[in-house]
């Protein structure tokens, strides 16, 4: 008994295979970019993971900065006082609460989410976000009574624990309002230890 064994060199049969080797190819390629963001995700869990301070405690923070520093029209003093709470609600993202007060009588209570990184010895960027409520005085008219807030921060913390950093933010009502002109405020602050403050 004889097995005949035929090779189909056709164009359709040419164009299949063809087809087949870049359908193929494009799959390994999708799959290696998975493998890349997933690397990438890993990477960066990892990172503020492993982010938090070595004398992790709460913090109480005092902060006088210029209010809408990009605008010449309404230039203020902002003055605010934040508690920090050092205790992560996922990973090394934690809460605070805090109030500002501008000398145009400004005031805004807000709470939010924030994540110390660190990225050198001594050395945090700490981004936030938080959202509240605002009354703009005799001061520049934000468009609504809630308002979000968005800050980044470098910050040097000392071996006691105390820290110092610049911070850049910025408020708005994220379009809530009619109007929306926003506000930046360039703020210097200062971070007590908790502990340090009660005496522990």
């Amino acid at each position: 008994m004889h097995r005949i064994f035929s090779i189909d060199f056709s164009k359709e049969s040419i164009k299949m295979g063809s087809g087949f080797r870049e359908s193929f190819t494009h799959t390994k390629k999708d799959q290696a970019v998975k493998n890349k963001l997933v690397a990438v995700v890993a990477v960066a869990v990892l990172a503020s993971a492993t982010a938090s301070p070595v004398a992790a405690q709460d913090k109480f923070s005092v902060g006088v900065g210029y209010y809408d520093i990009l605008d010449d029209g309404n230039p203020a003093t902002d003055l605010r006082a934040e508690y920090r709470w050092d205790d992560p609600l996922l990973l090394q993202i934690k809460p605070f609460v805090g109030v500002e007060g501008t000398t145009d009588g400004g005031l805004y209570g807000l709470g939010g989410l924030y994540m110390d990184w660190g990225v050198a010895p001594h050395w945090y960027l700490t981004p936030s976000f938080g959202a509240g409520l605002y009354s703009d005085g005799d001061g520049k008219d934000l468009g609504h009574i809630i308002e979000f807030r968005s800050q980044i921060e470098l910050a040097y913390e000392f071996d006691n624990a105390h820290r110092v950093s610049v911070g850049f933010g910025h408020i708005s009502n994220a379009s809530l309002g009619d109007d929306n002109p926003g506000t930046e405020i360039l703020n210097l602050y200062y971070h007590l230890p908790v502990d340090w403050m009660s005496g522990q």
